[in-house]
């Protein structure tokens, strides 16, 4: 059997204003594809920015990509440079609102920013973002500004500069908040049609249950449930426990 790609063994982590993730525990497989639901408040967020070490865990592990981490790994400390550069370079995070992650003047200049940080030469840069532009059909966005694009074209950017990173593990928030019904269809199969092993946080369970075959479920910061999504998104029992309408 494979190892997990991604293993949380009892993973806790807090804001000053307190607990947010209680001992959760998870393992994900090599092109997975699994579903974070739960409702506000239920922590999927903040486990996502634990996997990308901006939230810092207060106890418990994280193995991502055979990167190794556990209570203290925070971006602030510059001890942990060299380790976090390593997780990122497998994981990237697509925030729930593009604006968050388009800041140049161009989507050229968007793709082109995390590979020129890697240190790649001007080449092949513009080989990886074209290859990019080419691969979700969005070439006719390469020299227009973020400002003019529409909230499926912003999606589409947004996942476009995550690519460009060439990372093995996708992370997304809320990934259709602000499409509209054909944008979200067109992300759905782009989504299905990427190799990546993915980890999608959704309010959207019918979003989740027709792309994810898995569904791991939050309550107040811990796992209240995982199981096959065509189970668990279906179960009222459990969905009412959690304070979100069954399928």
């Amino acid at each position: 059997m494979d190892n997990p790609l991604i293993e949380a063994r009892s993973v806790s982590a807090a804001y000053d204003s307190g607990m947010v993730l209680r001992e959760i525990s998870f393992r994900i497989m090599p092109g997975e594809r699994v579903a974070l639901v739960g409702a506000n408040g239920a922590g999927k967020t903040s486990l996502l920015l634990t996997m990308v070490g901006i939230l810092p865990l207060t106890s418990g592990t994280l193995c991502i990509g055979g990167i190794e981490f556990g209570a203290g790994l925070s971006a602030r400390d510059p001890q942990n440079k060299r380790k976090l550069k390593e997780l990122r370079e497998q994981v990237s995070l697509v925030f729930q609102d593009p604006e968050d992650q388009l800041f140049m003047p161009s989507i050229y200049e968007d793709l082109a920013f995390g590979p020129r940080n890697m240190g790649l030469d001007e080449d092949a840069v513009r080989r990886r973002v074209d290859e990019i532009l080419d691969r979700l059909g969005i070439g006719f966005l390469r020299n227009r500004s973020p400002l003019r694009l529409s909230g499926g074209e912003k999606r589409l950017a947004a996942i476009a500069a995550v690519l460009t990173m060439n990372p093995e593990i996708l992370l997304f928030d809320e990934p259709t908040a602000f499409l509209d019904p054909k944008s979200r269809r067109n992300l759905m199969h782009l989504l299905q049609s990427l190799p990546h092993t993915q980890l999608i946080a959704t309010h959207d369970l019918d979003f989740a249950a027709a792309l994810c075959p898995r569904t791991i479920l939050l309550l107040e910061g811990a796992v209240f449930a995982q199981r096959p999504s065509a189970e668990l998104l279906r179960n009222q029992e459990l969905m009412d426990q959690c304070n979100l309408e069954a399928l």
